[in-house]
């Protein structure tokens, strides 16, 4: 029964929308919104995005906070990221799985979904974009920080299990909310206040983004790619972001109402499919120039320490190759332990090895694809608009496969479509971490979601963007600080947990069991 109360909401909510978004959008509301928002959001994105001058340029904080964790992580655990990198995969294979252990969805689930997160429009628009501003040897910085935020990674989720919040139906909550409030209580009593301010702080940054940059900009970019392949100002589309919003938001609607068992039962099939059309796509077209390859791959290394005039020269392109991964991968932001929390284990370490392969996929592999593409096809722009970034990388695309525009306008609306339903349930547990475990509160947090997917492909919200990209980094702050408190307790999860794994000590499940 409550579940059919909340359908019939999300639907009430979404009639409403339908009558309400074209009128709307011909009064100009969108304008008046970014006039209203705007001297609020420009505010929060200068705390955010405070940065400081370093050899003629200005580096964001929050970047050097991020990329300083990574790298403190990946010593402190004597570089987990590669020693762990096999028995990782070993996990997400299902070799030690217990199906009886607590949680909801499997290894696998749980990664497709925090990938599906992470994997988007970044991969595409934002590598484009920093390349053509860092040159080739962006690419080379580029790989060196995905490879650093896996160690983040590794600690986040790992965290996110030992400390989540496990209830009688079988379901879990779990994520840096818990970990910064119970993990630091848990430490010393000096800290659990500090620890219940970075938690609300830190949920509250969360539904920010999630409304946001997980909703209204992947709506929004996607519509704009649909529009521009079915002919642009001329579309029949072009003035109808209302509609395409509804039909991307009754789909949303229908997978977030299951809750993650189904958003993980999504995402399972979706991100492999996206991985498969896009990477694909990204390889025929560096084999098509298999001669370029050799010459592609010294621009990329000569660039990441020779790049005299470029952005600023060698740091200007560290600067973009390192800014690229962070802001494509979430490597210390702490969203993705949110959909790890959910995993079935009893070993918090385990899904800590297995979100390994998150910045691997996404950075090293993904964003590198793409990077090779650019650089193979000459397509770089040192003057590119930030705002072109998809269309530059379409246009590398096209220059050896002339129907790739439409191949990316299904890669952009499936990364969009996977992307807003991980980040529903991201806000969605930060926002009942705020306001309560029930019916009511999920329900009212899924029906302004869906709006404000309608919303994103309806309007023109700069500055709301603006704002919601601030919320997501803002997350880095409290969930990094918290994390160095409770580093300890993760090195001890791993000690006893490789001790037993190499001493032969774990049990082995399913095929596994048969090989052995």
């Amino acid at each position: 029964m409550p579940r059919k109360i909340i359908g019939q909401c999300i639907a009430l909510a979404v009639i409403l929308l339908t009558v309400s978004i074209p009128l709307l959008a011909d009064d100009g509301i969108d304008a008046r919104i970014n006039d209203t928002v705007k001297p609020f959001a420009d505010t929060v994105s200068s705390i955010v995005f405070v940065s400081f001058p370093l050899a003629g340029l200005q580096i964001p904080f929050v970047l050097v906070w991020l990329i300083f964790a990574a790298t403190l992580f990946t010593f402190y655990f004597r570089f987990i990221n590669l020693r762990a990198f096999r028995h990782g995969f070993q996990l997400v294979r299902g070799d030690y799985s217990d199906p009886m252990s607590a949680g909801e969805v499997t290894h696998f689930q749980a990664l497709a979904t925090a990938l599906s997160g992470t994997v988007g429009l970044g991969n595409i628009a934002g590598v484009a974009v920093a390349v053509s501003l860092g040159g080739p040897g962006a690419t080379f910085w580029m790989i060196l920080a995905g490879l650093l935020g896996m160690s983040s990674k590794f600690v986040e989720c790992t965290l996110g299990v030992k400390y989540r919040n496990e209830y009688t139906d079988g379901s879990v909550s779990g994520g840096p909310m818990y970990y910064l409030s119970k993990g630091l209580a848990a430490r010393s009593e000096k800290l659990k206040t500090l620890g219940k301010v970075l938690s609300v702080l830190f949920a509250v940054f969360c539904i920010g983004g999630s409304f946001g940059g997980g909703n209204m900009f992947q709506a929004n970019q996607s519509f704009v790619q649909l529009v521009a392949v079915t002919g642009g100002d001329s579309s029949w589309l072009a003035d109808k972001g209302w509609l395409y919003g509804l039909i991307i938001a009754a789909l949303v609607g229908l997978v977030i109402i299951g809750g993650i068992r189904s958003i993980a039962k999504v995402t399972s099939k979706i991100v492999p499919l996206m991985a498969v059309i896009y990477v694909s796509a990204g390889l025929v077209i560096i084999f098509l120039n298999a001669s370029q390859i050799p010459t592609a791959f010294l621009a990329i290394f000569n660039g990441a320490f020779t790049a005299d005039g470029i952005a600023g020269g060698v740091l200007g392109v560290l600067f973009q190759g390192f800014k690229r991964a962070s802001f494509s991968n979430e490597a210390g932001i702490g969203s993705a332990a949110i959909a790890h929390s959910a995993v079935k284990t009893n070993r918090p370490v385990t899904e800590g090895f297995v979100a390994l392969y998150e910045p691997f996929i996404d950075t090293v592999v993904v964003c590198t694809i793409t990077a090779l593409v650019i650089v193979i096809t000459g397509t770089w722009n040192p003057s590119v608009d930030p705002s072109q970034g998809v269309a530059l990388t379409s246009a590398a695309f096209e220059s050896n496969i002339s129907w790739f525009p439409y191949v990316l306008t299904v890669a952009v609306v499936l990364f969009a479509f996977s992307t807003m339903i991980s980040w529903s349930y991201y806000g969605l547990k930060a926002w009942t971490y705020l306001f309560g475990e029930s019916m009511v509160t999920d329900g009212v947090y899924k029906v302004l979601f869906l709006c404000f997917v309608v919303a994103g492909a309806s309007m023109q919200l700069g500055s709301v963007i603006d704002f919601s990209d601030a919320m997501i980094f803002a997350m880095a702050f409290p969930n990094v600080l918290g994390i160095y408190f409770l580093l300890p307790v993760v090195k001890k999860e791993l000690d006893e947990y490789w001790a037993d794994y190499k001493g032969g000590r774990l049990k082995k499940f399913g095929k596994a069991a048969n090989r052995a």
